[in-house]
């Protein structure tokens, strides 16, 4: 057997392996689904250790594992403590702060939805209206992901760039449709392990580079690249774009849908730490993959800007794709990062399904309960098609124009959970929708017309304006 016969058997081979294992566990997620709140949260029967890998696999998605190195090789330093540093660390305080809080009113009104959640807390239907439609703007992040697969498909098994969107449409939307949440938790948790092996071997992989020390290797490429806030960029040269909106922004991305629904997985507070525990610590292993864009640098691959997309898939072929153990390692490491993409892609399909049944159609036609299981699923092949559609022609940087949409959530959400957990008794509906409604629409005027290059510094002014408009609200409000 030839050489390239042999590494296509391997790749194929381990390929089949992966998929295999993904779609067991869909049926045994299927088997246990059985209604529309056991495919949005489940039946309460999964451990916190499970719940905590499938949080950290759903925040460490494509963006982390295949799109932000890219940032990092371009802008250097600056965009490597923004992500690695800055971002983290609002991932943590975020959901220290909001999930016992908003898993205690998630529990006491049976909740399966964040727009659930706010009719729930705030009382206002008109409100969780709201939030059901603004949450739609996550389809920007699952294209970002289906982008950020197909990139790897095309990578690992050379198939044209379409042929690859549809390959990767086709895998994720069938399992999720089989299973909805246990099938996401279930292949999540084998992801979650195998995400995180391979973000250790990235950042072992180019220690090599460093034979004089990190700064030293950095200034080797210019000054600026290894400054902690970077002059000559365009999207991290000051401290408030490196370190401020990165935490910010992060904080405030906790209350997505996709994440802050999974604290309704557990069964009691109880589990809440230990749940905590483990997914700041596996989400901790996964950032370190964000220095494969230095290493890339340092390597000396010559990437164009309008490609930073596909530096950590081509890294990946140039420091493991040669002979056939080197060929058997970079596709152990392409599957892996494809299923960094497809853990957060099925977390936010299953979202967005719950809530357009849950929160939109159920909500106009509440008789037709027995109907929403069924429905759930048929919006998901909606939104599949939606997405591939955008997908074929992406915008140069799917990572900027993903943040559009997403950050965009993340500055109407901020509020109003933080209000809703933070804040004893009730709150004034109206308050709450000023907040998210001044939130959101800062957002995309700095950023749409202003012109503010980074999305994550609009979406950090326009949080900070909708909690300063809210502060005083609360304090001026009748007692």
């Amino acid at each position: 057997m030839s050489e390239p016969t042999a590494i296509a058997l391997t790749k194929y081979g381990l390929l089949a392996v992966y998929l295999g294992v993904v779609y067991w566990l869909s049926y045994l997620g299927m088997r246990k689904t059985t209604s529309l709140a056991g495919f949005s949260v489940g039946n309460k029967d999964m451990g916190p250790v499970l719940v905590g890998v499938v949080m950290a696999s759903s925040i460490a998605s494509t963006a982390t594992f295949v799109i932000n190195p890219g940032f990092v090789y371009t802008h250097g330093l600056s965009a490597l403590l923004h992500y690695g540093v800055a971002a983290q660390a609002g991932v943590a305080l975020g959901l220290v702060l909001v999930c016992k809080g908003f898993r205690r009113v998630g529990e006491e009104h049976a909740c399966l939805t964040i727009p659930d959640w706010i009719r729930a807390r705030f009382g206002s239907p008109a409100l969780a209206l709201f939030f059901a439609l603004i949450n739609l703007l996550s389809i920007a992040f699952v294209v970002l992901i289906m982008v950020g697969c197909a990139i790897l498909v095309v990578q690992l098994l050379g198939l044209s760039y379409v042929a690859s969107l549809i390959a990767v449409l086709l895998v994720v939307f069938s399992y999720v449709l089989m299973g909805g949440t246990y099938a996401h938790a279930y292949t999540n948790a084998v992801q979650g392990v195998l995400m995180a092996g391979v973000a250790l071997l990235l950042f072992f992989s180019g220690l090599g580079e460093l034979e004089g020390g990190l700064m030293p290797a950095l200034r080797q490429v210019s000054a600026d690249y290894a400054a902690i806030v970077n002059p000559s960029s365009d999207l991290y040269g000051d401290v408030f774009s490196v370190f401020v909106s990165a935490f910010v922004v992060t904080f405030a991305l906790m209350m997505q849908p996709h994440i802050l629904t999974k604290v309704l997985y557990l069964r009691s507070d109880r589990d809440v730490n230990r749940f905590l525990i483990t997914s700041i610590g596996m989400g901790l292993v996964y950032g370190l993959c964000l220095f494969a864009g230095l290493w890339a640098r340092l390597r000396g691959l010559d990437v164009p800007p309008e490609a930073q997309d596909t530096v950590v898939a081509r890294y990946v072929g140039e420091v493991f794709g040669t002979g056939i153990g080197g060929n058997v390692l970079a596709t152990v490491v392409l599957v892996a990062l494809l299923a960094a993409g497809m853990s957060t892609l099925d977390g936010i399909l299953v979202a967005l399904s719950a809530m357009v049944t849950h929160d939109l159609y159920l909500r106009l036609r509440p008789q037709d309960a027995a109907g929403g299981l069924r429905l759930s699923r048929y919006v998901l092949v909606g939104v599949g098609l939606v997405a591939f559609v955008l997908a074929l022609d992406p915008p140069q940087l799917v990572g900027l124009f993903a943040q559009k949409g997403v950050y965009g959530i993340a500055a109407a959400s901020f509020v109003p959970i933080v209000l809703g957990v933070l804040v004893p008794g009730p709150v004034p509906a109206r308050l709450v929708g000023l907040a998210a409604g001044t939130g959101l629409v800062l957002h995309l005027v700095l950023h749409l017309v202003v012109g503010i290059e980074n999305p994550a510094v609009s979406a950090c002014w326009a949080i900070i304006a909708s909690s300063v408009l809210a502060a005083i609200a609360m304090l001026l409000r009748p007692r």
